[in-house]
Protein backbone atom coordinates (compact mmCIF):
# COMPACT_ATOMS: atom_id res chain seq x y z
CA UNK A 1 0.00 0.00 0.00
CA UNK A 2 2.66 2.46 1.01
CA UNK A 3 4.79 1.69 -2.77
CA UNK A 4 1.02 2.45 -4.32
CA UNK A 5 0.53 5.69 -2.71
CA UNK A 6 4.50 6.63 -3.37
CA UNK A 7 4.10 6.02 -6.83
CA UNK A 8 0.95 7.76 -7.31
CA UNK A 9 2.81 10.96 -5.15
CA UNK A 10 5.31 10.44 -7.60
CA UNK A 11 3.12 10.48 -10.60
CA UNK A 12 1.59 13.37 -9.92
CA UNK A 13 4.94 15.29 -9.29
CA UNK A 14 6.07 14.73 -12.63
CA UNK A 15 2.85 15.58 -14.03
CA UNK A 16 1.59 18.76 -12.13
CA UNK A 17 5.54 19.71 -10.25
CA UNK A 18 8.31 19.18 -12.55
CA UNK A 19 9.47 20.92 -15.47
CA UNK A 20 7.34 19.24 -17.74
CA UNK A 21 4.28 20.39 -16.16
CA UNK A 22 4.40 23.49 -18.29
CA UNK A 23 4.41 22.08 -21.32
CA UNK A 24 0.69 20.87 -20.41
CA UNK A 25 -0.49 24.52 -19.33
CA UNK A 26 -0.60 25.74 -23.15
CA UNK A 27 -2.90 24.31 -25.87
CA UNK A 28 -0.89 21.34 -26.61
CA UNK A 29 0.87 18.60 -24.46
CA UNK A 30 3.55 16.11 -25.23
CA UNK A 31 0.35 13.70 -24.97
CA UNK A 32 2.94 10.50 -24.86
CA UNK A 33 4.86 11.12 -22.22
CA UNK A 34 2.15 12.16 -19.90
CA UNK A 35 -0.16 9.03 -20.81
CA UNK A 36 3.08 7.49 -19.82
CA UNK A 37 2.48 9.12 -16.49
CA UNK A 38 -1.48 8.50 -16.03
CA UNK A 39 -0.76 4.59 -16.51
CA UNK A 40 2.24 5.28 -13.54
CA UNK A 41 -0.77 6.93 -11.27
CA UNK A 42 -2.89 4.60 -12.09
CA UNK A 43 -0.63 1.22 -11.69
CA UNK A 44 -0.38 3.34 -7.70
CA UNK A 45 -3.59 3.38 -7.42
CA UNK A 46 -4.07 -0.95 -7.97
CA UNK A 47 -1.52 -1.13 -5.99
CA UNK A 48 -2.80 0.46 -2.89
CA UNK A 49 -5.96 -1.77 -3.46
CA UNK A 50 -4.08 -5.20 -4.32
CA UNK A 51 -2.35 -4.02 -1.19
CA UNK A 52 -5.08 -3.73 1.62
CA UNK A 53 -6.83 -7.01 -0.53
CA UNK A 54 -3.50 -8.75 0.52
CA UNK A 55 -3.77 -7.68 4.05
CA UNK A 56 -6.97 -9.09 4.47
CA UNK A 57 -6.22 -12.50 3.06
CA UNK A 58 -2.96 -12.39 5.78
CA UNK A 59 -5.26 -11.09 8.65
CA UNK A 60 -7.86 -13.77 8.07
CA UNK A 61 -6.00 -16.33 6.62
CA UNK A 62 -8.18 -16.44 3.70
CA UNK A 63 -6.11 -18.73 1.01
CA UNK A 64 -8.88 -17.50 -1.71
CA UNK A 65 -7.11 -13.68 -0.70
CA UNK A 66 -4.18 -14.52 -0.86
CA UNK A 67 -4.57 -16.51 -4.24
CA UNK A 68 -6.06 -13.46 -5.72
CA UNK A 69 -3.79 -11.23 -4.77
CA UNK A 70 -0.58 -12.99 -5.87
CA UNK A 71 -2.35 -13.20 -9.37
CA UNK A 72 -3.28 -9.34 -9.14
CA UNK A 73 0.51 -8.97 -8.48
CA UNK A 74 1.98 -11.48 -11.02
CA UNK A 75 -0.71 -9.00 -13.28
CA UNK A 76 0.85 -5.36 -12.17
CA UNK A 77 4.47 -6.92 -12.25
CA UNK A 78 4.01 -7.76 -16.34
CA UNK A 79 2.20 -3.95 -16.70
CA UNK A 80 5.16 -2.28 -15.40
CA UNK A 81 7.62 -4.78 -17.54
CA UNK A 82 5.22 -3.40 -20.66
CA UNK A 83 4.86 -0.16 -19.25
CA UNK A 84 8.86 0.27 -19.08
CA UNK A 85 9.71 -1.58 -22.69
CA UNK A 86 6.54 0.64 -23.99
CA UNK A 87 8.64 4.56 -22.35
CA UNK A 88 11.81 3.04 -23.83
CA UNK A 89 10.70 2.59 -27.38
CA UNK A 90 8.74 5.87 -27.40
CA UNK A 91 11.63 8.11 -25.64
CA UNK A 92 12.23 9.95 -28.91
CA UNK A 93 8.35 10.62 -29.69
CA UNK A 94 8.02 12.12 -26.39
CA UNK A 95 11.00 14.00 -26.81
CA UNK A 96 10.44 15.43 -30.70
CA UNK A 97 6.82 16.58 -29.47
CA UNK A 98 8.13 18.33 -26.74
CA UNK A 99 10.91 20.29 -29.02
CA UNK A 100 7.64 20.77 -31.65
CA UNK A 101 5.61 22.43 -28.53
CA UNK A 102 8.65 24.90 -28.08
CA UNK A 103 9.37 25.41 -31.57
CA UNK A 104 5.79 26.77 -32.46
CA UNK A 105 5.85 28.76 -29.37
CA UNK A 106 9.27 30.13 -30.56
CA UNK A 107 7.77 30.55 -34.08
CA UNK A 108 4.36 32.54 -32.54
CA UNK A 109 6.87 34.63 -30.97
CA UNK A 110 8.70 35.70 -34.03
CA UNK A 111 5.65 36.64 -35.70
CA UNK A 112 4.27 38.98 -32.89
CA UNK A 113 6.28 38.93 -29.74
CA UNK A 114 3.82 40.97 -27.31
CA UNK A 115 1.02 39.78 -25.16
CA UNK A 116 0.22 36.04 -24.42
CA UNK A 117 3.48 34.80 -26.80
CA UNK A 118 5.48 36.72 -24.54
CA UNK A 119 4.68 34.98 -21.57
CA UNK A 120 4.52 31.39 -22.86
CA UNK A 121 7.70 31.86 -24.17
CA UNK A 122 9.30 32.98 -21.00
CA UNK A 123 7.35 30.54 -18.91
CA UNK A 124 9.84 27.74 -21.22
CA UNK A 125 12.71 29.39 -20.77
CA UNK A 126 12.11 29.46 -16.39
CA UNK A 127 10.91 25.97 -16.51
CA UNK A 128 13.95 24.79 -18.26
CA UNK A 129 16.54 27.40 -17.05
CA UNK A 130 17.49 28.09 -21.35
CA UNK A 131 16.62 30.62 -23.49
CA UNK A 132 16.59 30.30 -27.33
CA UNK A 133 17.51 27.41 -29.53
CA UNK A 134 20.96 28.09 -29.92
CA UNK A 135 21.94 27.22 -34.04
CA UNK A 136 19.94 30.37 -34.77
CA UNK A 137 19.89 34.00 -34.33
CA UNK A 138 17.65 35.28 -31.72
CA UNK A 139 15.28 37.30 -32.30
CA UNK A 140 15.71 41.00 -30.34
CA UNK A 141 14.29 41.16 -26.82
CA UNK A 142 13.47 37.39 -26.08
CA UNK A 143 12.87 36.97 -22.90
CA UNK A 144 15.36 35.47 -20.91
CA UNK A 145 15.46 33.97 -17.58
CA UNK A 146 17.94 36.40 -15.10
CA UNK A 147 21.22 34.27 -13.95
CA UNK A 148 21.08 31.45 -16.87
CA UNK A 149 24.71 30.57 -18.21
CA UNK A 150 24.88 31.21 -21.93
CA UNK A 151 25.72 30.16 -24.04
CA UNK A 152 26.01 27.11 -22.52
CA UNK A 153 21.71 27.08 -21.62
CA UNK A 154 21.15 28.94 -25.26
CA UNK A 155 19.68 26.01 -26.66
CA UNK A 156 16.25 25.32 -25.25
CA UNK A 157 15.86 22.07 -27.74
CA UNK A 158 18.62 20.28 -25.96
CA UNK A 159 17.29 21.41 -22.29
CA UNK A 160 13.74 19.49 -23.36
CA UNK A 161 15.48 16.41 -24.27
CA UNK A 162 17.80 16.19 -20.92
CA UNK A 163 14.69 17.08 -19.00
CA UNK A 164 12.69 14.22 -20.15
CA UNK A 165 15.69 11.74 -20.24
CA UNK A 166 16.36 12.47 -16.43
CA UNK A 167 12.17 12.32 -15.79
CA UNK A 168 12.41 8.31 -17.56
CA UNK A 169 15.49 7.56 -16.19
CA UNK A 170 13.20 8.30 -12.34
CA UNK A 171 10.40 6.97 -14.03
CA UNK A 172 12.46 3.71 -14.69
CA UNK A 173 14.46 3.67 -11.19
CA UNK A 174 11.21 3.51 -9.32
CA UNK A 175 9.57 1.04 -11.83
CA UNK A 176 12.42 -1.40 -11.26
CA UNK A 177 11.95 -0.68 -6.92
CA UNK A 178 8.22 -1.61 -7.60
CA UNK A 179 8.79 -4.46 -9.56
CA UNK A 180 11.32 -5.98 -6.87
CA UNK A 181 8.37 -5.34 -4.27
CA UNK A 182 6.22 -6.63 -6.10
CA UNK A 183 8.12 -9.92 -6.83
CA UNK A 184 9.00 -9.86 -2.72
CA UNK A 185 5.08 -9.74 -2.62
CA UNK A 186 4.34 -12.43 -4.63
CA UNK A 187 6.99 -14.67 -2.83
CA UNK A 188 5.50 -13.88 0.53
CA UNK A 189 2.17 -14.46 -0.62
CA UNK A 190 2.98 -17.95 -2.10
CA UNK A 191 4.71 -18.89 1.60
CA UNK A 192 2.12 -17.58 3.65
CA UNK A 193 -0.61 -19.40 1.44
CA UNK A 194 1.16 -22.57 1.75
CA UNK A 195 1.53 -21.98 5.66
CA UNK A 196 -1.70 -21.78 5.96
CA UNK A 197 -2.30 -24.82 4.27
CA UNK A 198 -0.24 -27.11 5.97
CA UNK A 199 -1.34 -25.83 9.29
CA UNK A 200 -5.32 -26.78 7.76
CA UNK A 201 -3.87 -30.05 6.78
CA UNK A 202 -2.52 -30.85 10.38
CA UNK A 203 -5.47 -30.08 11.88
Amino acid sequence: QLAGLAVIAFGLWLRFGGAMADFATDKRSPEYFFMGLYVLVGAGAIMSAVGFFGCCGAARESQCLLGAFFACLLVIFAAEVTAGVFAFIGKKVAIQEAQKIYDDAYEDYVKNPVGKVNSTIYRYHVALQCCGKGNVEQPPGLPCPENIQLPKASNCLVEIQNVIDTNLHLVGIVGIAIAGITIFGMIFSMVLCCAIRNTRDMI
